[in-house]
């Protein structure tokens, strides 16, 4: 993918291309698809590798695993990956500079991927920027509609208890729904609230929220699959 890529070109050449792979590679009508084979992919939006957005997404992820053997999870960090959300603006990059996203994006174009998970750490009460950039570049799906149907869950993880976890997490699922995707909650809950101090696994009803998060996810995906 060109270095200077920009939203009319992504869109118009390897973007929709990729939409429309996945659109046209989708069973209709449930015909072909096997109950209980989806993937959930859970994406760490946090800037800092292996931690703990990373961690709660995991206790997601093994929420999932649990509903059914057919079920294969994966969880993409965009940590130290370069995700230019002025690209969906129609700004060109820097000469030079490398773009990532089209990588994660080949993923989440695989018709097996069935349900979501966005995880962000909570920074003044908002998402962070990467989880800003990526749910802008995931534009590229907007024309086709790839996402549009797919369950999606939303994980917060604040550094105290009441840290913004729950206007960040509504904030996401709003712009989510913009892609027309099924916004899945907790169970009475909008999304995973996690409290991080001292270590997200020691925030066991946080813990215990994302666990559920997964599980509804996976869930959902396979209702919906028929």
């Amino acid at each position: 993918m060109a270095d200077d890529l920009t939203r009319r070109v992504f869109l118009g050449s390897a973007g929709i291309a990729l939409a429309a792979t996945a659109a046209s590679a989708a069973p209709e009508s449930g015909e072909g698809k096997k109950p209980g084979g989806a993937r959930i992919i859970a994406i760490s939006c946090s800037p800092r590798k292996g931690k703990g957005t990373a961690a709660a997404l995991k206790e997601c992820l093994k929420g999932s695993k649990g509903v059914g053997d057919g079920i294969e999870t994966e969880l993409i960090e965009l940590a130290g990956l370069d995700i230019d959300g002025s690209v969906a603006a129609g700004v060109p990059l820097a000469p030079g500079r490398k773009d990532d996203f089209s990588s994660v994006a080949k993923k989440l174009s695989d018709p097996k991927v069935a349900g979501i998970i966005i995880g962000t750490p909570v920074y003044f009460s908002s998402m962070s920027s990467l989880c800003k950039s990526f749910i802008e570049r995931m534009m590229v799906f907007y024309r086709k509609d790839v996402l549009a149907g797919m369950p999606v869950g939303v994980l917060a993880v604040g550094g105290s208890r009441n840290g913004g976890q729950e206007v960040t997490i509504r904030s996401v699922q709003d712009s989510l729904f913009c892609y027309d995707m099924v916004v899945v909650g907790t169970g009475r809950r909008f999304g995973a609230a996690v409290w991080a101090k001292g270590g997200v696994e020691n925030d066991k009803e946080g813990m215990k929220a994302a666990n559920n998060l997964g599980r509804r996810v996976a869930e959902t995906s396979l209702a919906l699959k028929g």
